[in-house]
């Protein structure tokens, strides 16, 4: 049986407990792996490094990726997901604070599945994670593994 996780990727600590308060406040019960860096992100997905005895069952539902990333830039996560086929059907929505067009495009022509602007007002934030989880656990069709 596949363990269907949510993927957190994520370095701001304030950001990742918003994000896992919302996720509890919207009744959304999926584990959640938290990645704090893009080195870790692609060492949890291709299962290497501290990430080697990683369960082949457990399978990301979907990801959510924060563009400004220590290590490896977001962008660079998203491509490399993108280009390898163990990874390139997960669900992969760009959660981050930037206005920037250009990342909206970039991430788009990359392969992003959505992309969504972080509200700063917490109840704006619990809400967009409740509709992200609602869609992409309940109502999205996920491709087979």
């Amino acid at each position: 049986m596949l363990d269907r996780v949510i993927v957190l990727v994520e370095d701001n600590a304030n950001d990742e407990e918003l994000t896992l308060r919302a996720f509890r406040k919207s009744n959304i019960v999926n584990r959640v792996v938290v990645v704090r860096d893009g080195a870790e992100a692609l060492d949890y997905f291709f299962a290497r490094g501290s990430y080697a005895a990683r369960p082949a069952n457990e399978v990301a539902q979907v990801v959510l990726l924060d563009l400004k990333l220590p290590k490896i830039d977001g962008l660079d996560v998203l491509r490399a997901l993108r280009a390898d086929d163990r990874t390139r059907l997960i669900p992969i929505v760009v959660l981050t604070s930037s206005a920037e067009e250009q990342d909206l495009v970039r991430s788009y022509g990359m392969g992003a599945n959505s992309y969504v602007r972080k509200p700063v007002d917490f109840t704006h934030f619990v809400e967009a994670v409740r509709q992200l989880g609602l869609y992409w656990l309940v109502i999205n069709q996920a491709a087979p593994q």
